[in-house]
């Protein structure tokens, strides 16, 4: 069973976390994931930097671009974490945009992913129909969970489709914005995590966007099994270090 998998199973509200490779310092990716994993945090999700990340708002653009000018790239974050499941048992996922990868060569970046011990990809700009037309076996061949999103915008019949092509969570995005954090949720979408609850889909949902704080965390898993935090997570790394990581954490549980 994938490490999405089992950790799914697993009977609490999952946190999730996303940063940015190669943010705030080049060499700084496995630090960073070893200290959320000894912080208690249950997934990571590991940001592939590209030059034109559309889903993004201002912090997670200006951490891309960031690392980007340190010199992060695709074949440079394989190698550093060439030997980080020595250390790291945690579900990892690499989530980034689909033109990068294409770069590297499809086939090429699943292979490494396995070979390092990477679970799962999320690429927001990977539609369903293409995915599975050219790159579902594929992902398969190298034990790679495809994650896919969602908005409240869309239509119930679409997000039965992705709940029969998932495999491990579905990333339900928040409400109709770029990432960035947010003080709370408001009327509308809560009723949207009680409308996608109330459908009762086989995958469980992961909300994205908008969660900064112990507030909003709690907002979004009341309905669904666990929440990710990203710009609140980069704007504290940025202002406290790497070595504030646990305070972090503890400031979200």
């Amino acid at each position: 069973m994938n490490r999405i998998q089992s950790k799914l199973r697993e009977d609490k509200k999952l946190l999730s976390i996303y940063f940015t490779a190669g943010h705030p310092n080049l060499n700084d990716t496995v630090t960073i994931i070893e200290s959320l994993q000894a912080s208690g945090i249950d997934m990571i999700e590991i940001g592939l930097p590209f030059s034109d990340p559309l889903a993004d708002g201002p912090t997670i653009q200006k951490s891309s671009t960031a690392a980007l000018d340190n010199g992060m790239h695709s074949k440079l974050l394989f190698q550093q974490l060439k030997d980080i499941r020595k250390t790291v048992s945690i579900p990892l996922l690499i989530m980034g945009y689909f033109n990068p990868i294409l770069q590297f060569g499809v086939e090429d970046f699943c292979k490494q992913c396995q070979e390092i011990g990477i679970d799962g990809l999320i690429l927001p700009d990977l539609p369903l129909a293409e995915y599975q037309r050219d790159y579902e076996q594929l992902f398969k061949k190298y034990g790679l969970i495809n994650v896919f999103l969602i908005t409240p915008q869309t239509s119930e019949a679409r997000i039965r489709q992705i709940d029969a092509a998932s495999e491990g969570f579905i990333y339900m995005v928040s409400s109709a914005s770029t990432t960035g954090a947010k003080k709370g949720f408001g009327q509308v979408q809560k009723d949207y995590f009680q409308r996608i609850a109330g459908m009762k889909l086989s995958n469980p949902q992961i909300v994205g966007f908008g969660i900064s704080n112990k507030e909003t965390f709690s907002q979004a898993t009341s309905s669904a099994k666990g929440a990710i935090i990203g710009s609140a997570f980069i704007k504290h790394l940025e202002s406290e270090g790497v070595e504030a990581i646990p305070d972090f954490v503890r400031s979200i549980r």
